[in-house]
């Protein structure tokens, strides 16, 4: 087990390494690997144990009747996904977990980790309140998303999440995590509606891109709505 990179996650922050060695011990954690589309969590199960991303990437998906998805969000190394629903217990997943790309998953038992142990180890209180704080964090990134898919218009949309990850990031220039697909299903709209929405902005002037790196320019009032 990587500890060296445990420590570095927000999940670990301010723990030692031996210490995180001997937690992982105590929490059950166990490693996994998926490939690129595999399921993780599927919607209607139960779980208990939280993952942390080691490698790879991970999208939390919800299918409707018809099979269109809709990406709530993307899971980067060293975050963790299923706090929430592995915390309640018998509550059924609403949503997919599913590998974005091949992937390197640390499953945890999240009842042990939110009970201390007879010794009161003051490393598992940190993990506990490191865990409250990802939570708070994750409630935060779910208002964001209501306030991107909020506009109306695609270029709307657009310009509330690339503006948002401009500042996120410091600067104009930046990578985003997702595909084309996977940002029209994070904005709730058609793929192609997308792609010429953003090659009329290129045309504007109010960016520049290729693949998943943006650059955005100086941007013109009247050409944001």
């Amino acid at each position: 087990m990587n500890t060296a990179f445990l420590s570095k996650t927000l999940l670990f922050q301010g723990i030692r390494e031996h210490e995180i060695e001997a937690m992982l011990k105590c929490l059950g954690a166990h490693e996994k690997e998926y490939k690129k589309g595999q399921t993780i969590y599927q919607a209607g199960q139960t779980v208990k144990d939280l993952g942390l991303v080691l490698s790879g990437g991970v999208n939390i998906v919800v299918y409707d009747y018809w099979g269109n998805s809709t990406i709530f969000s993307h899971i980067a190394p060293g975050q963790i996904f299923a706090e929430t629903y592995s915390a309640m217990g018998k509550e059924e997943l609403l949503v997919n977990v599913i590998a974005d790309q091949d992937s390197h998953i640390l499953f945890v038992d999240t009842y042990k980790l939110m009970t201390t142990c007879q010794h009161a180890c003051p490393y598992h209180q940190r993990a506990i309140h490191n865990l409250i704080r990802i939570s708070a964090q994750k409630n935060l990134n779910l208002s964001k998303r209501m306030l991107h898919t909020a506009p109306k218009s695609i270029r709307g949309r657009l310009v509330s999440y690339l503006s948002e990850q401009a500042l996120q990031h410091g600067t104009n220039r930046f990578y985003i995590p997702f595909s084309r697909q996977q940002l029209a299903d994070y904005l709730g709209v058609d793929r192609s509606a997308l792609s010429n929405e953003l090659s009329k902005m290129q045309k504007d002037g109010l960016l520049q891109y290729h693949k998943n790196e943006f650059i955005l320019t100086s941007w013109d009032e009247k050409n944001l709505a």
